[in-house]
């Protein structure tokens, strides 16, 4: 009877074991679309007074759970019943992370017409300020959701060929991980700057060492923001490319001789290349039948 128990024991362990392992790898995969889920929404819930940035990111946050509620079934009934359907949405989602690292670099090296920015520090009603609330939420949940299907296919290409228990449990975990610890981290960066204010109120006539500190903390906020953003977009293209040297066989062989790390960026840029050109022809076209 107790070897018995102490063997069940035994078998919990390795499988939490290999549950810790599965999550280590997988989360590893999908680490570059969560820098730039951290960057968008970083993004996304800055530039409210601040004592409506944090509601404003728990609304996202309640939006980013509910996403994933909806994508998780799914993706295992798929997983259950269509395990080539997987690929394939992989793979098309790998095309959507290629383009929209090569669009990044397009629009930063292309002059194109700026976006219209709404003047914060204009006078606005309180209707206008939950109408604008209400817009950046619906626009950063809606995002989230498309990162949110990525992230989810991704982990569960990366263990596709595993019991569906075992792939329930692993992606379950990510998709946990990826929420709260994006917008942890996004709660923590929007909060900097009011810190960064909070040291400096402290200190006398602004000088000192809190003020110092502080200082750096207000500074630095949008250096990291535009910094996720680069790194966020290269990690993009290596995630895509790698989604095309592990599922298709033509990138599969190709560029062998170089580093593994950059065949993946080429490749992802290549295609993301490609992809960028379809869209803007595509857009193109559209515009001139509107015409």
């Amino acid at each position: 009877m107790a070897s018995g128990f102490f063997a069940l024991l035994d078998d919990i362990a390795a499988v939490m074991d290999d549950v810790a392992v599965m999550t280590k790898v997988t989360t590893k995969k999908t680490a570059g679309i969560l820098g730039d889920d951290l960057a968008v929404n970083a993004e996304k819930a800055s530039g409210f007074v601040s004592s409506r940035e944090l509601p404003v990111l728990w609304a996202i946050t309640k939006g980013s759970f509910i996403n994933k509620l909806i994508i998780l079934p799914i993706a295992f009934l798929l997983s259950a019943f269509l395990p080539w359907a997987v690929t394939v949405v992989l793979v098309l989602g790998g095309v959507y992370l290629a383009f929209e690292g090569a669009e990044k670099i397009y629009e930063l090296f292309v002059p194109h017409k700026p976006k219209k920015e709404i003047d914060l520090e204009a006078e606005l009603s309180e209707k206008e300020v939950v109408a604008l609330e209400k817009g950046k939420i619906k626009s950063a949940i809606i995002t989230d959701f498309i990162l949110s299907v990525e992230i989810v296919i991704i982990a569960l290409g990366t263990v596709v060929n595993e019991s569906l228990g075992f792939q329930i449990t692993i992606v379950s975990i990510v998709a946990i991980i990826a929420t709260v610890g994006v917008y942890g981290i996004v709660a923590l960066l929007v909060r900097m700057d009011d810190f960064g204010y909070k040291l400096i109120s402290l200190s006398k006539d602004g000088k000192g060492f809190s003020a110092i500190i502080g200082n750096f903390f207000v500074k630095a906020l949008p250096i990291i923001i535009k910094s996720l953003s680069v790194i966020g977009t290269i990690a993009l293209l290596l995630v895509a490319g790698g989604i095309f040297v592990h599922n298709i066989e033509f990138f599969h062989h190709f560029l062998e001789q170089i580093p593994s790390i950059l065949r993946d960026f080429i490749v992802g840029l290549l295609v993301g290349i490609v992809a960028l050109i379809v869209v803007l022809i595509f857009k193109k076209i559209l515009k001139q039948f509107k015409k």
